[in-house]
């Protein structure tokens, strides 16, 4: 969805007033602030429940603090969900009838922010931040915020995440036991296809007298990443993006294993996906493990609920799995607070909050309670969330100290990657998402059909799983792909 053009005269008077109190805030050592009369700032976000409270505390503490002694008070308001906010900001930005104002400082994924500095409204952040600053901060962080035509920072990172394997433990220890399977099995994406055969087999055997109801092992979340993080891992970028123009890269041979690894395990029933999240699925007992969001950690259950009652289990924190003889890469997310562009002092103001929020021991706060990883540099260790815990006399679920710990000790070595931001890049990441995925659900359904008629698994997949199944999905997946991309 396009950002409307009408905001551009109004910007345009923005951007010459801003210029003008640049000019003006420049004669002044101590920047535009003055706490004898604050400047007030309005936060939009997505964050609810545990998430906004740990927000809203730390923005609590913000204003009573370091925003009483600079002269600056801050509000936040959460939007509910990630659409919301963003159609509350494209309401905002075109002057819709009853839309509130635009925010000051609201939170947004890369293909969102690119959208909304294409029509002009997000503030240079380069302009309040120095290069010493900058080298604070993890460097894939600042790179991402890198959106503007002239390599300018548009985006602040302020907490963000990345992809983890969770595993239930306790049935996980049953099957293992059963057939000798094991974790360092899980490393591989190749792996985990294996092994959640052969949990289909075993759970098949445990009734005879029932054919082909052997229970999926394994699932994933993000059907984007799993594209885009796959084929970085094969040595091939899908969005190549240079001087703001996107080159498709979409090889028949890499496609076919990212394929063979997911739609094929999903169309024998390996695989499984039910519910919202994959962590709801663990939750009914339809899976057992799960690739998702270190802030998914949050959300695993601490039981199996089933239709005869029930029962507690343990749990699993691994890195996601690589595909064999793949590169170390994996997905680098999660919002970024972006600036409207306005005055100086609104801006320099809102730097100035961005920046205290991501101090490493208010941002390890922040991502003891919610997942997230902080986004400086000296913040990523054990050792530094330890000491936060410590000083700060922080009650941090197990799960999610694991799930961070798990990431921190696995940074060194692993490349973190995001794709650059370019035009229509919303819409081609919805076919990353859906498009394999949809299928993969249909064609299980027939398959589940087929076998009620007497069929085997075999058989039944037989077709679903050919070579020309995979070359009329390769070249309607291309198809699809070019025309979302605008190619």
């Amino acid at each position: 969805m396009k950002i409307m053009e009408r905001a551009g005269r109004k910007i345009g008077l923005i951007c010459l007033a801003a210029a003008l109190m640049a000019a003006l805030a420049g004669c002044g050592a101590k920047g535009p602030l003055d706490p004898k009369d604050p400047v007030s700032l309005t936060v939009w976000h997505y964050y609810n429940g545990s998430q906004q409270a740990a927000f809203d505390a730390l923005v609590e503490e913000f204003n009573d603090t370091a925003g009483r002694e600079l002269g600056i008070y801050v509000e936040s308001y959460s939007q509910g969900s990630v659409p919301d906010l963003e159609s509350a900001v494209r309401d905002a930005i075109s002057g819709k009838v009853g839309a509130a104002a635009m925010p000051d400082i609201f939170s947004s994924y890369a293909d969102t922010a690119y959208e909304v500095e294409q029509a002009g409204a997000l503030a240079d952040l380069s302009s309040y931040l120095g290069g010493e600053e900058l080298e604070k901060y993890v460097d894939s962080y600042i790179e991402e915020g890198r959106i503007a035509a002239d390599g300018t920072l548009r985006i602040f990172p302020t907490a963000k995440s990345t992809e983890i394997m969770m595993i239930n433990r306790t049935d996980w220890e049953d099957f293992s036991a059963a057939t000798g399977a094991a974790l360092e099995d899980l490393r591989t994406i190749e792996g985990v296809a294996e092994v959640s055969k052969a949990y289909y087999e075993w759970t098949d055997s445990l009734t005879p007298g029932v054919p082909e109801d052997g229970r999926a092992f394994y699932g994933r979340d993000a059907m984007a990443n799993y594209f885009i993080i796959g084929l970085q891992q094969l040595g091939v970028e899908i969005f190549q993006v240079e001087n703001g123009e996107m080159t498709l890269n979409t090889p028949r041979e890499e496609l076919r294993r990212l394929w063979e690894n997911y739609y094929v395990p999903m169309v024998k029933g390996y695989f499984g996906a039910y519910g919202s999240f994959r962590s709801d699925d663990v939750k009914t007992g339809d899976i057992l493990a799960y690739t998702g969001s270190t802030t998914s950690a949050m959300y695993f259950p601490d039981q199996v609920e089933l239709d005869e009652g029930s029962r507690p289990i343990d749990y699993i924190v691994m890195p996601a799995p690589v595909f064999e003889g793949g590169r170390a890469c994996a997905v680098q997310q999660g919002a970024g607070m972006v600036v409207s562009r306005s005055d100086q002092r609104h801006e320099y103001a809102s730097v100035e909050f961005l920046k205290w929020f991501t101090q490493a021991e208010n941002n390890l706060r922040f991502g003891s309670v919610s997942g997230y990883l902080p986004v400086l540099k000296e913040a990523n260790s054990t050792e530094k969330l330890d000491e936060v815990i410590a000083d700060q006399g922080l009650t941090v679920s197990p799960k999610t100290y694991d799930c961070l710990t798990t990431i921190f000790g696995e940074m060194e070595g692993m490349n973190l990657y995001t794709n650059k931001s370019f035009q229509n890049g919303s819409a081609a990441r919805k076919v990353l998402e859906y498009h394999l995925a949809d299928r993969a659900s249909a064609d299980r359904a027939s398959v589940l059909e087929a076998i009620a008629q007497g069929e085997s698994l075999e058989e039944a997949s037989a077709d679903y799983v050919s070579d020309s199944a995979f070359e009329e999905w390769y070249g309607a997946f291309c198809e699809a792909l070019q025309a979302a991309a605008g190619k």
